[in-house]
């Protein structure tokens, strides 16, 4: 069974990577590395902080990976992608608005103190 999927795995990733290659699957692809690239800012910041952290950049590329990862679903017809990503874009979307009114709520506090 290893041997067969041995000699099958190139053959795959041969109609996977070049026999369906196209735009959308380039855009994909660039939509991953948008949605993966919010990790290692995240990773860079907490570094920088010597502490976990999650910069206001990190929301933004999630929305930004995860509407381009949307438009990759709805093009491609996945369901997974288009359930996935649509409900964690809105999740994203809440995060930042939860952010702003904080920050709002604090500038607040600060011109009263």
């Amino acid at each position: 069974m290893l041997i067969q999927l041995a000699e099958d795995l190139p053959a795959y990733f041969y109609d996977v990577f070049v026999t369906r290659f196209d735009f959308w699957l380039v855009f994909g692809i660039g939509a991953q590395l948008v949605f993966g690239s919010r990790f290692i800012l995240q990773w860079i910041a907490s570094e920088r902080a010597g502490r976990s952290v999650m910069p206001l950049s990190f929301w933004f590329l999630s929305i930004l990976g995860g509407l381009m990862t949307l438009v990759y679903g709805f093009v491609r017809r996945e369901p997974v992608i288009i359930i996935g990503q649509g409900l964690s874009t809105v999740i994203y979307l809440r995060n930042l608005a939860l952010i702003f009114r904080e920050r709002r709520r604090g500038a607040r506090m600060s011109g009263k103190a």
